[in-house]
């Protein structure tokens, strides 16, 4: 244990010291009182009044309540936590103070010194001051001499230190007062073995480092005194494993603990290592080494950890690839060897194409697993166009190479790459063909010649056209020259036709083995014809039999046809005699017109017929019919007709009209 004071006050003149036992390794009890009792505090200059100079450690085991502190110079005073602090300015100080700590549980004295005060002469008047503070008014100093006492001693306790005579009168003969101080040295034992922070340490060292490099530093800790030698560590290596290439590549500084390399550079190579890892035993022992000194152990593992001194090199001086023209992917992978330490920068590899890819039709990607380079086709390539590649490739690390190592002519290789001939499917160009027709074109009529080339140009082959989509089954196509004709009336206004644009799909077979097809589009643009009559809408009008407004209904036009080929309509009556007496067509615009009546009708259906013309060339009319409902109408009511249009009812009326004409 560390060597321990234990300051007692001694109040009686006659007084027998007794220790009691301590706990293996000087761990005690709670004891009343200061539980350090010499404290230090260096002088630089004034005191400034409040400003704490140290914190005393004072415990009655009960909690210090109403615990009160004397300092022997009234200057100073202890405050509620425990601080030491002037109470004014102090310029000059004793250099020892005694603080007097009570409570209920406790009564102790604590020593501070005050190192570093200038050099004083002191007269008797001063050291009489001096003695008139000190606590319980002690006139004059007291002493007693030190006693030791060695840890660990067994018992029976108490056991007998010391006698203390202590006896002194003042100036009047009166005996004077405690307490007197009395310092009892514990005296350390060898009792604590040296212990490491960690069972397990670990540290690497660079390949090729000089020797002496510190690799790391051990470091052990005993709890005995430090002044003594039972507290005097030395390191020593006691193992290395594996012993070889010999048992001592590692030594240790005895004293600060640093293993630091003794093997040579040029040895000190990962590569002709046995091994990569080396472990070392480590012992502390105290007592500055001697026999008689405890010890602790641990475990040093030393790693060595690798540099770029190796360039890879490829295994093959030449590297051959067969590709299927137009695929696509990894083609080969390239396999090197680096003696370096995997899975680091410098074993890891980069590999890149000096020449022979103009197209940039190849890249490299470096396996993590084994650090192959595969090289991959990215853009598909044509036998007819090249049919033989050769690509010059250079490997390299991830990390620089050390100085004194360069990339050599095994980490430049070329690789062959050998595109194989298959049997390509004719092209249509240009692909969708496009063109444009007349929706009236008669039933046979030329549209279009397609036409397919056949990529393998090394290779005579013929081709034969179909049909592989027409949906409205308009076209027909000659298998050998390709050329499409009408095999029905084309017609812009079929729902096969969109945005006037008709689509049919065409293939072209060659009679390679096996045959190869491709496809090809083609697209007609229809001009509008004038095939179309337009239409009235709405084809239903309601009105009301006591309406004063004559207005039935807005009718306008609509044709499937596009202008001029609709619009502007002509909107009329039909050509029945006599309908101009009751009805009128105004015209509003060019696509609508407005329905009147001329004279009030009972609630019935009547059929109104009227005659629309187109504004095409020729121009189409169309005679149609618009159902007027003329009905009953009561507040937000209105009662209808269901029966048939009264085409009866309608005649009658003429009739009559007629009647009363040739009376008149």
């Amino acid at each position: 244990m560390e060597i321990g004071v234990r300051v007692l006050m001694a109040f009686l003149f006659h007084q027998i010291v007794y220790v009691d036992g301590m706990e293996e390794g000087g761990r005690e009890a709670c004891v009343p009182g200061f539980q350090v009792k010499n404290y230090q505090v260096a002088y630089n200059g004034p005191f400034l009044k409040d400003q704490p100079l140290i914190q005393v450690e004072f415990d009655d085991c009960a909690g210090n309540k109403n615990a009160t502190f004397d300092v022997s110079d009234p200057s100073f005073y202890v405050d509620a936590d425990l601080n030491l602090a002037p109470q004014r300015d102090v310029v000059d100080s004793q250099p020892v103070l005694f603080i007097h700590g009570v409570s209920a549980h406790a009564d102790d004295i604590a020593q501070v010194e005050i190192t570093g005060l200038p050099l004083q002469v002191n007269t008797l008047r001063d050291i009489m001051r001096l003695e008139q503070r000190l606590p319980y008014r002690s006139k004059r100093s007291l002493f007693a001499p030190p006693m030791t006492v060695t840890e660990n001693q067994r018992g029976p306790f108490p056991r007998v230190l010391g006698r203390l005579e202590v006896s002194t009168t003042d100036l009047a003969g009166n005996i004077a007062e405690g307490p007197v101080m009395l310092v009892i040295t514990v005296i350390d034992q060898n009792d604590n073995r040296p212990i490491f922070k960690e069972a397990q340490y670990t540290g690497e060292v660079l390949e090729g480092s000089p020797t002496g490099t510190t690799v790391m530093t051990m470091t052990a800790f005993d709890a005995d005194d430090p002044g003594t030698d039972n507290a005097a560590l030395r390191y020593s290596i006691i193992r290395q494993s594996p012993n070889k290439p010999f048992p001592n590549m590692f030594h240790i500084d005895a004293e600060r603990g640093d293993i630091v390399t003794v093997i040579s550079p040029a040895l000190l190579d990962r590569e002709t290592l046995p091994t990569t890892t080396y472990e070392l035993e480590i012992v502390a022992k105290d007592m500055a080494g001697s026999e008689v000194g405890l010890t602790g152990t641990a475990t040093a593992t030393i790693t060595i950890t690798d540099k770029n001194d190796h360039a890879p090199e490829f295994t093959h001086p030449l590297f051959e690839a067969h590709v299927p023209e137009g695929s696509t992917g990894v083609v080969i992978n390239l396999s090197i060897d680096d003696r370096d330490d995997p899975a680091t920068g410098a074993w890891r590899a980069i590999y890149s194409i000096i020449s022979g890819d103009p197209t940039h039709s190849f890249e490299f990607q470096t396996n993590p697993d084994s650090n192959e380079g595969m090289l991959s086709v990215v853009k598909p390539l044509n036998y007819e166009a090249t049919a033989f590649h050769t690509l010059l490739v250079k490997v390299e690390n991830e990390d620089p190479l050390v100085p004194g190592v360069s990339y050599g002519p095994s980490s430049t290789v070329a690789v062959h790459v050998i595109v194989e001939d298959i049997n390509e499917g004719p092209v249509f160009f240009p692909d969708p063909l496009h063109v444009t027709r007349n929706e009236n074109i008669p039933v046979g009529s030329f549209v279009a010649t397609l036409n397919a080339t056949d990529p393998d140009t090394r290779t005579i082959q013929s081709i034969r056209y179909a049909i592989l989509r027409d949906p409205a089954g308009w076209l027909g196509v000659n298998p050998v020259r390709g050329t499409v004709n009408t095999s029905a009336a084309l017609d812009r206004e079929s729902p096969y036709v969109h945005d006037n644009k008709y689509t049919a799909l065409f293939v072209a077979v060659d009679n390679g083995i096996p045959p190869a097809s491709g496809t090809g589009t083609l697209i007609i643009h229809l001009e509008d014809f004038n095939d179309n009559a337009p239409y009235v809408v709405p084809s239903v009008a309601q009105v009301c039999e006591d309406a004063h407004d004559m207005n039935v209904a807005i009718v306008g036009g609509w044709d499937k046809d596009l202008p001029p080929n609709a619009a502007p309509f002509k909107i009329e009556l039909g050509k029945q005699p006599g309908l101009d007496k009751t009805w009128k067509i105004s015209r509003v615009n060019a696509t609508h017109s407005q329905i009147m009546l001329l004279q009030s009708l009972k609630k019935a259906n009547y059929q109104l017929p009227l005659l629309i013309t187109d504004s095409g060339m020729p121009p189409l009319s169309n005679n149609t019919e618009v159902k007027v409902q003329v009905c009953i109408c009561k507040k937000n009511k209105k009662i209808c007709s269901s029966a048939h249009s009264h085409f009866s009812s309608l005649l009658v009326m003429l009739a009559t009209l007629l009647l009363v004409l040739l009376c008149l």
